[in-house]
């Protein structure tokens, strides 16, 4: 069992983005989640961190890997876990998103996930409970924990992220997981470049601290890692969009491609993929992939979130919650 190296403490009741934390507090999530992973190698994969503690996962939008992988964290960590998806709650008979926060609070949870498709539902219901709110992805703002999985996975495959080159490739103008993964990446030292067609590149983005092109062979070229987000278009409502093989063409990952590099790079999916239009399936099933191995560290990262905004303002090294001399599995 490692130990985390973290020397300061988690003063935030709540994780709603990337943009406000600091490199430190990045890191000792990562610190922390290197400390969780080790749970889930174990014959038991569960620890007493948070015993007698409830998490919500409250979902206004379909998922499938974030909401179980939440509930997979929660469990391992002895929460108590209740789903609740819009289609089957009283948001159906006009309550609001508030409404329905202080109504979950008022039954004495501690911990709601919540995913939203308004920028900004994560941060206001924060503000109007006393429970820890942790943002499971707002609208086209900002998907914290994708970006710390991400993250977490690069320095797992090509240790210090400080002076890193990673592409970020696809659908930028919609991706909440571009924004969280430039801010996190920029923050712990990584240089960033975004690559899409003209219409996929929101305006100012070079404010941000990256560089932009429209060519996938400058994207990559030079590139450790390469993040290929889904394209999504289904929010192609005027028909602009590259179509489906044009794209594919343009901008998808395939092998030939890959075997023209000097190097071999890794390549990341925050998935859903979409086969043959964001990448081949060679590719997504290659040697270059960490694409499930992604999905595994999502685990660790949300347990290192949640046990971390359960403590709000006391630090607690997860060690001493579940190290065990004996090499015994206590629940």
């Amino acid at each position: 069992m490692r130990k985390s190296n973290a020397t300061i403490a988690w003063r935030r009741k709540d994780l709603l983005d990337i943009e406000s934390l600091s490199r430190e507090e990045i890191e000792l999530i990562l610190a922390t989640a290197e400390s969780f992973k080790e749970v889930s190698r174990r014959e038991i994969k569960k620890v007493p961190a948070l015993r007698g503690k409830t998490l919500v996962n409250l979902f206004y939008e379909p998922s499938t890997r974030t909401r179980v992988s939440f509930e997979v964290a929660a469990k391992r960590l002895s929460l108590d876990v209740i789903n609740i998806a819009s289609e089957t709650s009283s948001v159906k008979k006009g309550e609001t998103l508030i409404d329905t926060g202080k109504n979950i609070e008022a039954l004495k949870v501690d911990i709601i996930v919540v995913r939203h498709n308004y920028s900004g539902a994560a941060a206001m219901l924060a503000r109007s409970l006393r429970v820890s709110v942790v943002n499971a992805g707002d609208g086209w703002h900002e998907h914290p924990t994708q970006a710390l999985l991400d993250i977490f996975t690069l320095k797992e495959k090509l240790g210090a992220i400080k002076g890193l080159k990673v592409s970020i490739i696809g659908d930028i103008a919609h991706s909440r997981v571009a924004r969280s993964n430039i801010w996190g990446l920029l923050k712990l030292g990584a240089s960033v470049k975004v690559c899409a067609p003209k219409i996929l590149i929101p305006a100012a983005i070079e404010e941000m601290g990256v560089t932009v092109t429209e060519s996938l062979d400058e994207a990559i070229a030079d590139a450790d890692a390469v993040n290929v987000l889904r394209m999504q278009f289904e929010r192609d409502s005027q028909d602009a969009f590259p179509k489906q093989l044009e794209y594919f063409k343009n901008f998808g990952i395939t092998e030939e491609r890959l075997a023209k590099l000097s190097k071999k790079i890794v390549i990341m999916h925050p998935g859903p993929i979409n086969r043959g239009i964001e990448m081949s399936s060679a590719v997504a099933d290659g040697p270059h992939s960490v694409i499930l191995e992604q999905v595994t560290n999502g685990i660790a990262v949300r347990m290192a979130v949640l046990f971390l905004v359960a403590q709000a303002n006391e630090y607690i090294n997860p060690t001493k919650h579940f190290s065990n001399p004996k090499g015994e599995n206590k629940v």
